[in-house]
Parts: C-alpha cells; structure tokens; sequence
C-alpha cells in the first residue's frame, strides 16, 4: 500500500513537471510513443535531407519547417508557460538535426506531383523518431507527400521559453498514415470575394492540420468571378468588380501553392442552379432571371437557373466546365446540381417549349444534361462529383465513378451509399461553418440562420463518418471537410470563423480514433485543440479562443462538471 501511495504521488509530481499527454499534436497519430526526458534544439540544428536530387518543393518544405521551429516560439499551456521547465532543461540533450529520407525503392516526385493523384493511390505515411540522447532525429516515408505531413507533425511537438526551443517528451516514436483518403476544406468565394492572400493564408492553415483537399465553391448566382480564357465575359460581366476577379495566373498560383503544401484543389461550377450571374452574359440561357418574388424560384436571391433542356445551353455548359477543368491538375472536378427549383422552369416559354417538341420531361432532360456535361470531363480523365441532391431527389444516370456529397443531413448518407456511391461527408448539422450566424436576409429581424444552432468544434467533433451504415459500405466513404458559405463572411472575418473549429474534421478523418484504439472524445481533444490554435496565431492566422486563457493553461478546470 505505501508503495502505491508513493507511485500515485510520485506521478502527481510528474505531472506537474511534464504534459499528461501530448498535447501538442493536432491530428493525433495513428501510433505514438513518447518518455519524460528534456530535449533542446540547438541553436545549429539542421535538417539533412538525405535524397538524391530532392525536388524544389520538398527543399522549400524544409525551409519552411526550419522556419517555423525558429520562429513559433510558443510557450507551453501551462501556467507559467514554461517557467517552471528551466529545472529540467538543466540537464537537457541537445538535438543537432532530423534526417530525412525515402524508403527503398521509392519513386522521388514533387510534393505536388504527389498532392494530386487519384485518391487512394497518395502515399501520406510516414515515421518520426526522436531520440533523447541527442543523437539524430529521424523522417522517413514513402513520398515526399509523406515527408511534408512527418515535417508538420514534427513542428507541432516543440515549445519556447527564455530562448530555448525544447520538448519533454522524448524519446519520441510516432507512426502515422491517415484514417481516410479524402479531408477537405470547402471556401465559398462568390457570394463575397477573398482576395488570393486569403486564399494561401486559408491553405497554410490547412496544411498545418493535414487537411488535403481545398473545395473550391467558385461562383454562384451572386457573382462569376472566374476568368475563363475562352468565356471572358463572364468574368467581365459576373464579377462584383474588375479589381475582384481570379484571373488565370491567379488560380495556377493557388493550386500550385496548394500542391506544394500537399492540398488538391477541387473546383466547383454549380449547375444548372446557382447560375443566375450567367444571364448578364448570356440572357437567354438562364430562366427566371431575376423572377420575383425570388423565395418562389431560388433557396436565395437572386433567382435564376440554365435552361439545361436547351442543346446550346448544354453544349456551352460541357464546354465552359472541360474549359475550366483542363486548367486544373486535380482529378475530381464538382459539377454542384444541389437546390435545383423546378418552379423556375414551371413557366418558362423556352424549356416548356422544348419538352413539349422533344416529348421529354423536365427529369429526363436533366438526365441528358448530365451525362453530357459528365461525359465531357470524363473524357477529360476528371471524375464528377456531386450534391446529394443529384442521387436523392432525380432519376438520372450517373456514372459509377461518381462522387456525391452529404450535405442536407448526416442522416442522408445512407440512402446515398445505398446505391453505391461513395461519399464525402459533409454534412450541415454538424459541419457548416456559416450555421448560427443569424439571418442574413433583409427585412427579417427575428429570422435566424437556416441551419441554426451554431456548429462548435467540440459537436462537429462528435460526427461519426460510419453511423447508420453497414460494414461492407464502409470503404464508400472516402472522407469529410468542413464548409465556409460566405453570405456573412469575407476577408475581414475567414480566419476566426474557420480556426481553429476546421481542424475538427481534420482529426476525425486523419485520425480516426486515439493512437490507444479509443474512441476520439472532445475531453481529450481540447488541450491538444487550444495548443494548435496558439501556434496558428503565433503563425500568423487570426484564429478565435476556443475558452479563456485561464482555461486553457489549466487543462479540464473549465469543464462542465470540474
């Protein structure tokens, strides 16, 4: 018995010296193993990249990593932050360098040669080891793509204080390899534009959290802000103002800037509906343009929708979206087809009057539209990805290939996966980053937002990517992201709306469960949650406090029933 009482004491007293866990790390890795020993960088420390000919990107990749060890300088969540290690940093090793290298037989290409090949073919593993006697640090994996994620995870373990960067927690022994293919991030730049600076600061703040897909909501019925080389007036006609356009050098800078941080961008040109704008440029393509009242034809104003029945307005459709996709190096391209308002067409002289002369239905119409879009980018070699909108509520042919999106309820996976579609996991009662704002519509003062209540990091957390599915629909699911839509967002608000609430999704599709085999549990998750929004804001990213600053040095003293 006092030999009990004297482990349980001696481990209080060690808990007040080191961490109870790491809780540096955000996504938590597959396996992990770590000690109670101090370990410095030193002031000469070094990465030795130990490839033949390594790739401009990856040398950047390093650069960068060396920058941020430089110049986090996070102090611990603790009180004192820090203060109080100076005792065990005393008789502290010193780390001189982290050695990086490919496995045997690995094929070297560029990070973002790697960012973007075909979901399940993307090698992102990879394997970290950090002695405590000072000896060197060692990175290894399969890719460079793996290397960059082994380079994230090896930034997020050491702290600052009075000079001296540090962990007390090595040795150190992580394997790691992501729970699921596909962790996404989806930025409305439509409804309000987003400058490119924006856009790259959002990317960074992804790649720190693993996330590897950039959704790319693009245009809408508010704005067309895309430069299209071969369709010029859209943008000269869609976009809120010159000054507010992505012009083609733009958008190769953002997927190129992406690739490097092992992020793929997957673009989205919503169709037939939210395509209102297009009428500036092309009136007798789109239906009910500006009808009123808009609630009667449109989710939100403005109402407006393509004539998809129209074999011209097919034709050109087939050709803007191959015209924007051969741009882009990414395999998936979204072609939206969600909130598609059939009152829209109900009357309009056009549409009616080709239905009628062809004897097709509006369905069946949609039908054709589809697989001749569909059919132009898979020629292309894209796969088409879609709302769930496109499989719930019409009868229409979709290739095999076909990815389709959750996004009305979680509770919709299911039927979808019923008929055998994978799925990305997006769904608006747990992760719409926009839920809870209030309405945004005028002349509704009492009106609140249509996906109400807000979505905490800790609820979307909750998400189960598997309930309500069968075991052998499990391999459909290809992974999840979160989602930005920016009728009350813009520039001035993205970082704190976003961060650190998106790195939710992050772990749940990285991780998967604790490196234990347990379950994920938001009691857990927060300190490690708090300790990467302090290093995003030490980065430069506006991201919100998740609780006061009194809580986060005090890990669980602010939980509900403390």
């Amino acid at each position: 018995m006092a030999f009990s009482r004297y482990m349980i004491i001696l481990a209080l007293v060690a808990g007040c010296l080191f961490p109870s866990g790491v809780q540096a790390l955000w996504p938590i890795p597959t396996t992990l193993e770590t000690g109670m020993s101090a370990l410095e960088i030193s002031p000469t420390f070094y990465f030795d990249v130990q490839i033949e000919n390594a790739p401009q990107d990856l040398c950047d990749a390093v650069a960068q990593s060396q920058y941020y060890l430089k110049n986090d300088q996070l102090g611990r969540l603790v009180v004192g932050r820090g203060a109080n290690d100076t005792t065990a940093l005393a008789s502290a090793m010193t780390l001189s360098h982290l050695t990086l290298s490919l496995a045997n037989g690995a094929i070297v290409e560029p990070i973002s040669s790697e960012a973007v090949k075909p979901l399940g073919t993307r090698s992102e593993e990879y394997t970290l080891t950090i002695p405590a006697d000072g000896s060197a640090a060692t990175l290894t994996a399969n890719s460079t793509l793996g290397l960059y994620r082994g380079l994230t995870t090896f930034n997020q373990l050491f702290y600052y204080y009075g000079g001296v960067i540090y962990t007390l927690l090595a040795p150190i022994s992580i394997t790691d390899t992501p729970a699921y293919p596909f962790r996404g991030l989806a930025l409305d730049t439509s409804r309000n534009y987003y400058p490119v600076d924006d856009i790259l600061r959002t990317l960074d703040a992804m790649s720190w959290v693993k996330i590897n897909t950039f959704h790319w909501h693009i245009t809408d019925s508010q704005s067309f802000p895309l430069e299209v080389a071969q369709y010029p007036e859209l943008a000269i006609n869609g976009a809120y103002s010159p000054q507010e356009v992505y012009t083609a050098s733009d958008v190769q800078y953002i997927v190129q800037y992406a690739a490097a941080r092992g992020i793929d961008v997957m673009m989205e040109i919503d169709t037939p509906g939210h395509t209102a704008i297009i009428a500036a440029t092309y009136p007798d393509y789109v239906a009910c343009f500006d009808a009123s009242p808009w609630a009667e034809f449109a989710n939100e104003p403005p109402a407006g929708q393509l004539r998809f029945a129209l074999p011209e307005v097919m034709n050109f459709t087939a050709s803007l979206l191959t015209n924007i996709a051969e741009t882009l190096p990414s395999y998936y391209f979204s072609t939206g087809g969600d909130e598609l308002n059939t009152n829209c067409y109900a009357d309009d002289y056009l549409t009616q009057q080709q239905l009628n002369s062809t004897g097709t239905t509006l369905n069946g119409a949609l039908d054709t539209f589809t697989q001749t879009t569909h059919g132009a980018l898979i020629a292309q070699g894209k796969t088409p990805v879609v709302w769930e909108e496109m499989v719930l509520n019409w009868n229409i042919s979709l290739s095999n290939e076909t990815i389709v999106m959750i996004w009305i309820s979680s509770a919709d996976a299911a039927a979808v996966a019923g008929k055998g579609f994978r799925i990305i996991q997006a769904p608006s009662n747990y992760f719409y980053l926009d839920c809870g704002a209030g309405e945004w519509l005028g002349d509704d003062p009492t009106g609140n937002s249509w996906c109400d209540p807000f979505k905490t990091w800790s609820e979307a957390y909750t998400f189960d990517p598997l309930a309500n599915l069968t075991e052998a629909q499990y391999n459909l699911v290809l992974g999840g992201e979160q989602l930005l839509w920016s009728e009350q967002s813009g520039p001035e608000n993205v970082d704190p709306i976003v961060w650190p609430r998106a790195a939710s999704s992050a772990e749940i599709f990285w991780s998967g469960k604790q490196p234990t085999g347990a379950a994920l549990n938001v009691t857990e998750a927060l300190p490690r949650l708090h300790d990467i929004r302090y290093r995003m804001v030490q980065r430069g990213v506006n991201a919100i406090p998740l609780q006061p600053q009194w809580c986060a040095l005090r890990p669980d003293a602010c939980d509900l029933y403390a």
